[in-house]
């Protein structure tokens, strides 16, 4: 997922006599995690020895470790190996993801489908490599999520190149488990991210927070600021990851219906009450496109969109007004 900008004041201007913000950001999965909060007591600790921060980096490790494709120990990695082989138990949180990303599958028509990830393995951003066609085509031919079993608390494969992804929504589900921790250690103000999802809990003592939105083109610009309070915002783009070829920008963001990056829009934003909503929203939207994207969006409840397109047009969902409207 792509970088979101959080705009916060610094920590003198926000400090109360018994109080104080903490901040503190660390790497992990595969990305920068940024966490802000407000505590009454001074004396419980700041930045990386603070309980909560601590608590959150934990979780966050654990998820990592549970649900990367790429830690050989991990549960997805366990089954994304052997599951075309034999059927795989699974976790709880294992069914749950596979639960949600079924879910956006079937709203999206496909559009959100976790096993892109057969066609995705093969690019390599870094190095500037893609699949060829015949190997992408034969890569397609396992995208489906009709090809993923559940049964018994067990995953079986019935093509035996397929694979699974949670890139498109285990940051978000992540997000709502930092939450519950802030909750359950009595925060109201916190602002927490990891990459381009975030979630903004209660507000910045007495004024929303400003949550932007980086330029898609220039990664020293905001596009535009979002005032947000109780909210999961959610950016994907094809700026994060990607490489040029033959003058075509060949990013991270799959049409698991052709296996290629999907074009036409080049950033989108979602905002939502819970982040793996969000985050699976924004890629879906991504992949949909504008037109049919928006449509979506307008029909669910508490559910916001902002649309950049490869043109450079900003489009709203109906519930937004567009700054000079």
């Amino acid at each position: 997922m792509p970088r979101l900008l959080a705009f916060c004041c610094a920590l003198c201007l926000a400090t109360g006599a018994n109080g104080q913000w903490v901040q503190a950001h660390w790497d992990v999965m595969g990305t920068r995690a940024i966490l802000e909060f407000w505590q009454d007591d001074a004396e419980s600790g700041t930045s990386d020895n603070h309980p909560v921060t601590r608590a959150i980096k934990s979780e966050f490790e654990r998820l990592n470790n549970a649900f990367s494709p790429w830690v050989a120990s991990s549960e997805l990695y366990r089954v994304n190996t052997t599951a075309a082989i034999t059927a795989q138990p699974v976790s709880d949180e294992f069914l749950y993801l596979m639960e949600k990303s079924r879910e956006y599958y079937k709203l999206t028509d496909g559009a959100f489908d976790v096993t892109f990830a057969s066609a995705g393995h093969l690019y390599d951003y870094r190095e500037g490599k893609a699949p060829g066609d015949t190997e992408l085509k034969q890569a397609v031919s396992a995208i489906g999520l009709n090809r993923v079993h559940v049964k018994d608390r067990q995953v079986l494969f019935s093509d035996a190149g397929t694979r699974l992804d949670f890139g498109g929504i285990a940051k978000g589900y992540a997000i709502d488990r930092a939450i519950a921790i802030l909750k359950q250690f009595k925060v109201q103000h916190a602002y927490i991210s990891l990459g381009g999802d975030s979630y903004v809990l209660g507000d910045r003592r007495g004024r929303d927070w400003q949550v932007g939105i980086r330029h898609p083109r220039n990664a020293q610009a905001v596009a535009m600021r979002l005032p947000v309070s109780n909210t999961a915002v959610s950016t994907s783009g094809d700026y994060e990851r990607f490489f040029i070829r033959d003058g075509e920008r060949i990013h991270h963001i799959i049409d698991p219906g052709s296996g290629r990056s999907s074009h036409g829009l080049v950033s989108v934003t979602i905002l939502a009450r819970k982040s793996i909503d969000s985050d699976a929203l924004s890629t879906s939207v991504f992949v949909m496109g504008a037109e049919r994207g928006l449509v979506m969006i307008n029909q669910m409840p508490d559910v916001s969109a902002v649309l950049i397109t490869e043109q450079g047009e900003v489009l709203y969902s109906d519930d937004l007004t567009s700054p000079g409207s």
